[in-house]
């Protein structure tokens, strides 16, 4: 039986990537979407080799905040966890050989809240900066990031909230984010940070 069950999802997994890289902007070799929840503006979003998203991820990039260019890049070798939540309305970048957990959140946006007289649910989006994940990084489970950047070859913390940039090699935890620890390239080695 475990034979037939590989066989049937290898096909199913060549006939879903085949649809996908006739809707998407770019779908590349090798990588796969397991069962999405949702797939918004799917014109506007590129997918590298070898990428896996894992089941029940919504991925969005649609500009609504009236940006003129929108985009949502997923780089090679990179791993979605299940049931992440990722939309762009001007730009989210994930670079190479991102790994993510189940549940993360990364929007370069906000619901706007600025008019009390006005439910939430009825305000406008409003546009926060551009998110880049750096190649080699590791968001843990629950993370949110939020209209901030994060460097190359971090690591952020289980249910951390990233609204600030986080430079290259760091490691960073808490809500707000805060970095704990950075690698030190004269010494060889990770170092904690006095807070």
């Amino acid at each position: 039986m475990g034979i037939i069950c590989r066989i049937y999802n290898g096909i199913k997994n060549r006939i879903t990537s085949l649809y996908y890289r006739s809707v998407l902007r770019n779908m590349g070799r090798s990588s796969v979407i397991i069962s999405p929840l949702h797939l918004d503006g799917k014109e506007n979003i590129s997918i590298g080799d070898n990428v896996l998203v894992q089941y029940k991820t919504w991925l969005a990039a649609r500009p609504l905040t009236g940006s003129d260019k929108c985009e949502l890049k997923i780089g090679n070798g990179t791993v979605i966890g299940h049931f992440n939540h990722i939309y762009a309305t001007q730009s989210i970048v994930i670079e190479e050989n991102v790994l993510t957990a189940d549940k993360v959140y990364i929007s370069d946006n906000i619901h706007g809240y600025g008019d009390i007289t006005v439910p939430i649910l009825r305000q406008p989006v409003e546009q926060r900066g551009s998110v880049v994940i750096g190649s080699g990084s590791w968001l843990g489970e629950n993370v949110c990031v939020i209209g901030a950047s994060i460097g190359k070859n971090c690591v952020i913390g289980a249910n951390s909230v990233v609204t600030r940039d986080i430079p290259d090699y760091c490691v960073a935890v808490g809500a707000p984010a805060k970095i704990i620890k950075k690698f030190n390239r004269n010494t060889g080695k990770w170092e904690k940070i006095s807070l």
